[in-house]
């Protein structure tokens, strides 16, 4: 694989030598198709399943449109290199030797930026949203009951650090109490670990409680419990304000007290949370705190809500979750 990138004819000139090097990458790209692995080796490259990808290919094709210095590339070709990025945080090296797509990094920065937004236009709409249905409600409080006994929970929520490299402007802003640069990135998860909600807007030295008061997902649940929806609750860790539509852990409880079985319960709710996020940054390790973005905030951003929507794709499809062990959740 190595030699078809490399060219040993010391003679060639430069523009030679480039051309070669642009030929080789065509071929390669000819060679392997990404739908000719295995299904377990295409899951594990691009952290999707055959199917879903076939069914994106499908929407953002009438979308695509060539982009001067692609080299031919084709809607397949530049799906497969953007997922591939999302899944490893890289888009040239496959899982082993099993696949490596063969595009000059000048090349996939403009595909990668194209295809964000046909992405994001085609899946984010439609496979993020808080809207239930009178069955997913019952069967969302069915399950938060069960773990918490807690009355009318339907969702969680947390927030997520996505590190980021040093921005240019608000620097200081993304620098975390963790001691690196991030958003600070605000999910909402139900009972399936569907993503429900995502603001990922917010930089890294941002409060979790600042956040939901300024995302607008606290006016959300503000409305429909004002309109009598009571029983539509969501669980949040101590670091969220304590409302009646956001139930989260009593303070200063004391050992072996009513208060203290409370939060033991109310922690048990709420891990379903944790799973989630760890699920979604495991799949797509681009996300992972091991890694880093080497993108604007803006960029980021919209990076993070994409994995969430073919994250809530996968949950919808039963794709079986991708979780490395050497994976972390920060």
């Amino acid at each position: 694989m190595i030699s078809a990138y490399f060219v040993s004819d010391s003679d060639s000139s430069d523009g030679e030598q480039i051309a070669k090097i642009g030929s080789n990458r065509r071929m390669l790209r000819c060679m392997f198709d990404p739908l000719e692995l295995s299904n377990e080796a295409f899951s594990h490259n691009f952290r999707v399943s055959k199917e879903i990808f076939v069914e994106i290919l499908e929407e953002i094709t009438p979308k695509f449109q060539p982009i001067r210095s692609s080299n031919g590339l084709t809607a397949k070709e530049m799906l497969a290199a953007t997922l591939r990025f999302l899944a490893e945080g890289t888009y040239q090296h496959g899982v082993g030797t099993d696949f490596s797509v063969a595009i000059a990094q000048p090349t996939f920065s403009k595909v990668f930026a194209k295809n964000l937004i046909i992405l994001e236009e085609s899946l984010c709409e439609k496979w993020i949203t808080m809207e239930m249905t009178p069955e997913e409600q019952q069967e969302a409080r069915r399950h938060f009951y069960s773990k918490s006994g807690i009355p009318g929970i339907v969702m969680c929520v947390d927030g997520t650090h996505v590190k980021i490299i040093a921005p240019v402007h608000d620097r200081d802003q993304h620098y975390n109490r963790k001691g690196f640069y991030s958003l600070n990135v605000l999910l909402v998860c139900d009972h399936k670990m569907a993503i429900r909600y995502v603001d990922a807007r917010y930089s890294g030295a941002n409060h979790d409680a600042h956040i939901w008061n300024v995302s607008g997902i606290d006016d959300y649940f503000s409305e429909k419990h004002h309109r009598g929806e009571t029983s539509f609750k969501v669980l949040g860790d101590s670091a969220y304000p304590s409302k009646p539509w956001l139930v989260t852990p009593k303070r200063n409880a004391v050992p072996n007290t009513p208060e203290a079985l409370f939060n033991t319960n109310h922690a048990k709710g709420r891990q379903i949370i944790e799973r989630t996020i760890g699920v979604l940054k495991n799949r797509f390790r681009c996300l992972l705190g091991a890694r880093q973005l080497h993108y604007k905030p803006e960029k980021a951003a919209q990076i993070t809500i994409i994995c969430c929507a073919l994250h809530n794709r996968c949950i919808a499809r039963n794709t079986e979750a991708l979780v490395d062990s050497d994976g972390s959740n920060a």
